[in-house]
């Protein structure tokens, strides 16, 4: 089978270390989200179960097809405003369930027409690499910031991904997940009291459709996925060099959210931070066969799907230092190649430096993440200094 003989340590690793840094970074906001509408225990593990599977297939099996790194994740955005909305308007989960409902045709819809695409294939290359850069060194800030409260944990781990960037490049990252783990559970760090071994029960919920909860769930919900997460998700694509059907993955997130929302599946998408680490050259020097981190991390997905619970604890057993370190350093050769593409052309470097700024300020503004006012941003900026020249007659 070509996939095994493809496979590396250095591409699980990355398919792994996506799991990790994307799960346990918002496992958290998908709670809260749950419990905004009234959810039990045995729901919210439904919502595991059908969020695990949903990004796991949507994952692996693109990424076998294409032979290309596909990165699906849910829409860590959209569980904020669901967690807000849901609180503040007091829907029940029937009608939650309704909106994810709309919100997966609308998805459905925006991969089906390919208006999505068509406006991604508008920006250019250098906005779309500093929106990248600018999405991803938030967590290479993180990774530092995190020496305040576990400093001998950071030092080791940057003193190995150092060394093992100078001996053994390809396997710098496996080295430093390996050293950390073991320092972690050496000192006492690792939380082992978390781990079960409870298996997710999918329970079913019939929607129903209201107004309120369309207009208050289900378009901002859109709106969010799309603009804050399918947005930076195509910018990861692009800028790692990938030539996808952005268009058909959009319609296939839609799809399974269609299926799987009545089970909790909220929202599906296009991922961009596990993206780098599965996409960049840390995941294996071969571009063509990095898609076997995307499906190590897809297969990962779908057993956090069916052992949920058991699953969670494990990766939630991670000391929180320890998870923005590796992904941050896993980070570094991306966040740095985004800059220098986005800085590269004289004529498009400070409208891609706004869009930089912009996005890694993480200021939201009608519930709409950096990401997209990173982009109209830059867009603006590179409106008021471009438009016109062409027809500037030379001195």
């Amino acid at each position: 089978m070509r996939f095994l003989k493809d496979l590396s340590l250095s591409a699980f690793t990355a398919g792994f270390v996506a799991v990790l840094v994307g799960f346990t970074s918002s496992v958290a906001i998908v709670f809260q989200a749950a419990q905004a509408f009234s959810a039990t225990p045995e729901l919210i593990s439904s919502w595991m179960w059908a969020l695990g599977l949903g990004m796991g297939l949507c994952t692996a099996i693109p990424s076998l097809v294409l032979r290309q790194p596909v990165m699906v994740a849910w829409s860590t955005p959209g569980a904020a405003v669901l967690a807000t909305a849901g609180l503040a308007g007091g829907f029940s989960m029937a009608e939650a369930v309704g909106a994810f409902l709309v919100c997966g045709a609308l998805i459905t819809l925006a991969g089906v027409t390919g208006w999505f695409e068509r406006v991604m294939n508008r920006i250019p290359m250098a906005i779309a690499s500093a929106l990248l850069a600018g999405v991803l060194a938030r967590f290479g800030l993180q990774a530092f910031a995190a020496a305040q409260t576990a400093l001998a944990l950071v030092l080791l781990m940057l003193a190995t991904y150092l060394l093992g960037k100078r001996l053994a490049p390809r396997y710098a990252v496996v080295a430093t997940l390996a050293v950390a783990v073991a320092y972690a559970a050496a000192t006492g760090r690792m939380a082992w009291s978390r781990v079960t071994l409870d298996f997710a029960v999918p329970v079913f919920t019939a929607p129903v459709f209201s107004l309120g909860a369309i207009t208050s769930l289900a378009l901002p919900l859109f709106v969010v996925t799309m603009a804050s997460q399918n947005l930076p998700g195509v910018a990861a694509i692009r800028a790692a060099g990938y030539d996808m059907p952005i268009s058909r993955l959009i319609t296939v997130t839609g799809v399974a959210m269609l299926v799987l929302a009545p089970f909790g599946a909220f929202a599906l998408c296009l991922s961009a931070i596990t993206a780098a680490i599965c996409m960049g050259r840390e995941a294996h020097e071969d571009p063509a066969r990095r898609y076997t981190a995307a499906v190590s991390c897809g297969v990962l997905y779908v057993l956090i799907g069916i052992f949920g619970a058991a699953v969670t604890g494990l990766l939630t057993a991670f000391p929180k230092e320890l998870v923005v370190a590796i992904a941050g350093l896993a980070l570094l050769g991306t966040i740095g190649s985004g800059l220098a593409v986005a800085l590269k052309d004289d004529n498009h470097r400070e409208a891609a430096l706004i869009t930089f700024l912009v996005t890694l300020s993480g200021v939201s503004i009608a519930g709409i993440g950096s990401a997209f006012w990173g982009v109209v941003a830059g867009a603006i900026a590179l409106f008021v200094q471009q438009y016109g020249r062409r027809n500037e007659p030379k001195p």
